[in-house]
């Protein structure tokens, strides 16, 4: 286990770490011949955009006593993320990224029975939930196994019990639960709890079962399950909130798309990074669609999520190359 219960502030989430291995070029794993390799996972990934962007984080996560866990820890200490991270027997688990065509990623996961899947309410004793500003869970890690999903209901009630506020990205794989009835029930449960709920489209259909033609119908749907607060992410035509009743809705950001795979996460980062600071709901969705279209720039997972400096130095239009 590497941290210690020392800095009491900031934002706790919990979650798998992962390795990534991904083609270096442009076609499928069956002919391309070199890999990167990286680390991923979306709390994970929200906690490096949390500290990039100045926001004290925690991550608490299952790795295995392997070369790919032992990246996952130095890669989020790297970043400035406070890591506890208890060893486990199994391994650590592995996503395979590809693209067979440019602007497309196929993603692969081998991840049952991995370390991370065998985070269990026991980890919790590891931290004070009641002394986070916020904590933040996924609808990945309810999908891990039964003691992960026991973990994140823990974790989510402390919070409540304690008047910590709850951030909650739906964030649904289908690939990881036995049916979308299963994946919807688990869901509302953990949003009827929280206090901000982010969501694509298609996830807060999933959610309410109301059709997907109507963002803002969603949000409203999503929010009357219990959150004050609903972000619902629209891709390339930006995102809305609804907090309280009032709708705030952005553009996204133009960029040339290399690769979407943490741009979701990038956002969500930058949504919490704004809300933490005190920002209004509109400063929050500015910065989100920021730093989601940054991600969207680079193929690796969490690697080209911007810090305060680059988005500076986006807003002074500084020359691309400086010597």
């Amino acid at each position: 286990m590497t941290g210690a219960e020392a800095r009491p502030a900031g934002v706790l989430t919990l979650g798998e770490g992962l390795g990534v291995l991904r083609t270096r070029g442009i076609g499928s794993l069956a002919h391309e011949p070199d890999l990167a390799v990286g680390t991923g996972g979306a709390e994970g990934n929200v906690a490096v955009g949390l500290a990039r962007l100045g926001t004290p984080v925690t991550w608490l996560g299952r790795v295995g006593d392997d070369g790919l866990g032992t990246r996952v820890v130095r890669e989020l200490l790297a970043e400035g993320v406070r890591v506890l991270a208890p060893v486990d027997t199994a391994a650590t688990g592995l996503l395979i990224k590809e693209s067979p065509a440019q602007g497309r990623t196929v993603v692969t996961y081998h991840r049952s029975g991995s370390a991370g899947s065998r985070l269990s309410p026991d980890d919790l004793r590891l931290v004070d939930v009641a002394a986070h500003d916020l904590v933040h869970v996924t609808g990945i890690t309810p999908a891990l196994s039964d003691s992960a999903h026991r973990a994140i209901d823990a974790v989510v009630d402390l919070a409540r019990v304690a008047g910590v506020p709850v951030s909650f990205d739906v964030n649904h794989r289908s690939s990881l639960w036995p049916d979308a009835a299963a994946a919807s029930a688990c869901y509302r449960s953990i949003a009827a709890r929280a206090d901000l709920v982010f969501a694509g489209v298609d996830e807060a259909a999933l959610v309410t079962g109301l059709p997907e033609s109507d963002p803002e119908a969603l949000a409203r749907a999503l929010a009357d399950l219990g959150p004050a607060e609903v972000v619902v992410k629209l891709g390339a035509d930006g995102a809305l909130a609804v907090l309280e009743g009032r709708l705030e809705r952005r553009p996204a950001v133009p960029v040339d798309v290399v690769d979407t795979v943490g741009a979701g996460d990038a956002f969500v980062a930058g949504y919490l990074a704004a809300r933490l600071a005190g920002e209004p709901v509109g400063a929050r969705l500015d910065l989100a669609v920021r730093t989601g279209a940054a991600a969207c720039a680079h193929p690796g997972d969490w690697e080209g999520f911007p810090t305060r400096r680059d988005l500076e130095r986006e807003h002074d239009g500084q020359d691309p190359v400086r010597r």
